[in-house]
């Protein structure tokens, strides 16, 4: 198999995706963001005028969306694991430091709340299991990283050919926040 091109940059909301996705774009790489792909496909739901949220039909979006480009694509979003990509970057960020990024944003207490109960429960690894989702998975602890090291650190893993010992075997490694 070839090397992975299209490659999810996910995550909790507020673990660093956007910001680090917006470096990987400053570099040269071609960089989607799940909330313009489901704009343009006509994939958003009605804003919940209580958190400002449209939801994403992730599902016609999956159906929908096909990269024919050439290169590196990163898609930005907590559901780009969703879509069809090729390996899968989980961005993770320590509870308390998550709160804090989400309360500057400007969220509500229950979006901050449920957000970071996410992130404790290591939502998105419950997620790639629940789909079954056999793709190469990189797992990075962003919570004091900075997004240039992190960007040097997945442009590795890519260059390497994303290795990865799968995603069941790396989720009873993940980060627990718990423990």
């Amino acid at each position: 198999m070839d090397s992975p091109r299209l490659i999810a940059i996910s995550g909790t909301p507020g673990c660093g995706k956007t910001t680090l996705c917006d470096l990987l774009e400053k570099e040269g790489f071609a960089v989607e963001s799940v909330a313009d792909l489901a704009k343009r496909f006509d994939c958003l739901g009605v804003e919940d005028p209580e958190d400002g949220a449209a939801p994403v039909d992730v599902h016609k979006l999956a159906d929908l969306w096909h990269d024919d480009s050439e290169g590196v694509v990163f898609v930005d979003g907590h559901l780009s694991h969703l879509l069809e990509v090729e390996a899968i970057v989980v961005l993770r960020c320590q509870p308390d430091a998550l709160q804090a990024r989400l309360e500057q944003r400007g969220y509500n207490e229950t979006k901050v709340r449920a957000n970071v109960e996410w992130e404790m429960i290591a939502g998105t690894w419950s997620e790639l299991l629940e789909f079954e989702l056999e793709l190469p998975v990189l797992e990075v602890d962003a919570t004091d990283t900075a997004a240039s090291t992190l960007s040097a650190e997945i442009l590795e893993w890519v260059h390497l050919g994303c290795p990865s010992d799968g995603v069941e075997a790396l989720a009873t490694e993940a980060i627990d926040w718990l423990g």
